[in-house]
Formats: structure tokens, sequence, C-alpha cells
């Protein structure tokens, strides 16, 4: 059973997600250090790129939480019970949804929202025409943002959010995140991925790979907005960087101007001098027990928590306080 359920507004003729992309883009290219906003890194182009890169021999998160959780499948089913709702925050390339749906005893609907319509619409029918017991809902939305959900069951309510996606908010941010989501979803149980504080060296790799597809999906947010917005960017005279940030504990991606430029987004103009950048996404790690206390002050228990050997990867389950 598929259904989807999206908030598309046409206000002054333009969609309100592009109408937001729009706006953000403004902002942030008028700001002080020029940033741009990482949600809108996925686009359907940009999708398929973090697919290649969670493929990378570099990229340990996504292969060590499929470890996690394929190891682990039966200890979580037992912990999360039976017949419940998943609501998953970005729905991705399903691998993880397949085995957590796989493993739990008689779910009874799945919700993914993500931004991306094309991408979710197209994840959520290979799931549906594959667990064909459960129904599927896509919800075409902005998860950061408030987004509708299907009228409320009796079933209680698990949010999936694997992929360390929690690390592109500061910490603050990720705390008023997770309490807002208790409150907003009705969920009672959280299962979360969360990227753990390592090398340097293993970080920094991870995010800027030799073959260069992380560069690529990066600048594919310039080819978006040349795309969308008619922006004149010059992909040649940008170059991806990725530095880890000791003191804030996260690795930050940037877009470094090659040159002196004006580049043009619409009717309005903007300057860059040589080696400016734009700051286009955070990836905060943490530790097992400050993640922890994160989600104590946000209203939630931790019920288990789960790693690689190597701890390189966490995944906790959440509870309601």
């Amino acid at each position: 059973m598929l259904d989807k359920i999206d908030y598309i507004d046409g206000g002054e003729g333009l969609s309100a997600d592009h109408a937001a992309f729009r706006a953000s883009v403004h902002a942030g290219l008028s700001a002080r250090q020029k940033t741009l906003e990482c949600k809108y890194l996925y686009d359907e182009a940009g999708s398929e790129l973090f697919d290649q890169i969670c493929d990378l021999p570099e990229y340990y998160p996504t292969r060590t939480e499929i470890g996690i959780l394929e190891t682990n499948a039966a200890a979580i089913a037992e912990s999360v019970g039976t017949g419940v709702e998943i609501i998953e925050l970005g729905s991705g390339a399903s691998i993880k949804t397949r085995i957590l749906l796989s493993a739990l005893d008689a779910p009874r609907r799945y919700i993914p929202v993500d931004i991306s319509e094309e991408f979710v619409l197209s994840v959520a029918a290979g799931l549906s025409a594959d667990y064909p017991h459960i129904a599927v809902e896509p919800v075409v939305a902005d998860f950061m943002e408030s987004f509708p959900l299907p009228d409320p069951t009796n079933a209680s309510r698990l949010l999936f959010f694997p992929g360390s996606t929690i690390g592109n908010l500061h910490r603050s941010e990720a705390e008023v995140f997770l309490r807002d989501l208790r409150v907003r979803t009705g969920a009672k149980q959280f299962l979360i991925g969360v990227d753990l504080k390592k090398d340097k060296a293993v970080l920094e790799a991870a995010y800027d790979d030799a073959a260069g597809v992380t560069a690529e999906f990066n600048l594919n947010m310039l080819r978006r907005i040349n795309r969308e917005l008619g922006g004149t960017f010059d992909l040649a005279k940008f170059r991806h960087r990725a530095i880890y940030n000791e003191t804030e504990g996260r690795v930050e991606m940037h877009m470094a101007s090659l040159a002196e430029q004006t580049v043009r987004v619409g009717s309005r103009k903007y300057g860059f001098t040589e080696g400016e950048t734009i700051h286009s996404e955070n990836s905060y790690k943490y530790g097992l027990v400050e993640f922890e206390e994160l989600a104590t002050r946000a209203g939630w228990r931790r019920d288990q928590v789960w790693t690689d050997t190597n701890s390189l990867f966490a995944v906790f389950l959440l509870s309601v306080a």
C-alpha cells in the first residue's frame, strides 16, 4: 500500500520548497562567511552521488552502521517490540531500512520523510512492493521543519534516523531538534545513528576521497543553483575542501574560490575573493557519554547503545524519559 503526503504551496507561482531554496541561497551568500544549507545538497543527483560516497573505501560510516544493524538486528527487534510504525527521517537508499523492516516483529506502517520527492517516491515504491504487508506512506517534506504525518493509529511510533545526519546540526540545535521531534511526532522510541570522535586523518579522508566523489557531491549544489535559480557559478573555479575542526569536534565542508570573481544568482550578484569559501556542511562527532547527555537534556533516555569493534560509530535506542 503506497500513499504520498506532500506540502506543496504555490505562493507567488513557486512551490514552497523552491521559494525556500531561493531565500536560503540569497541569505547564505549575503553573509560574511558565505554558507549554503546542507539539506540542499540532496537533489536527485546529489542523492545519487551520496549513495556512491557510501560505497567508497574511505567512507566508513555507512558500512559500519550497516554492520552494527545486521549484527544486532535481533536485539534491536526485541528492544523495540511488536507492531510498531516507523518514521524514517531521510529515506536514503533503503539498505538500512530493509534490515530494520526485516528484523522487526509485525511492523504496521513505514513513513519515510524526505525533501527529495523523486527519490523518496522511488524508494517507497520499491519497499511497498517488497513488503506488501506493511503500509508505506511517504511524506515529501523537510524533516528539519514541521512536517505532516499520517493520522496516528494505536501502534507505537519508532523514529529511525540512521546515517549520523544528526551531526549536521550544531550541538545546541541538535538538542532542540531531538526535543521537538519527541513532541511533534508522538514517538515513544528513537533509533539513531551517531558518528563517534576519532583520528583526524580518518575523518578528513572520509569527507575528501581520492576518487573525488565527495567533491562532486559538494559542487553539485552550485550546479543545482545554476539550474534552478539562474546562477552563473563556474564549477571549475571552485574547489572542495574538508577540514576537521578539532576545537569544535566537527568536519567542515567548504567550496573555495580559486580566483577573484563575481557570480550572479537570479538578479543578484555576489563577489568572491581568491581563497574565500562557501561553508556547505558541518558533521559533528560525539563521544558516547556526550551524546547520551545531549539526548537526556532533550527528554530522551538511553535504553541501549550498540557499537562496532573499533568504536567508529554507534546506534542508540532512546525512549521517552
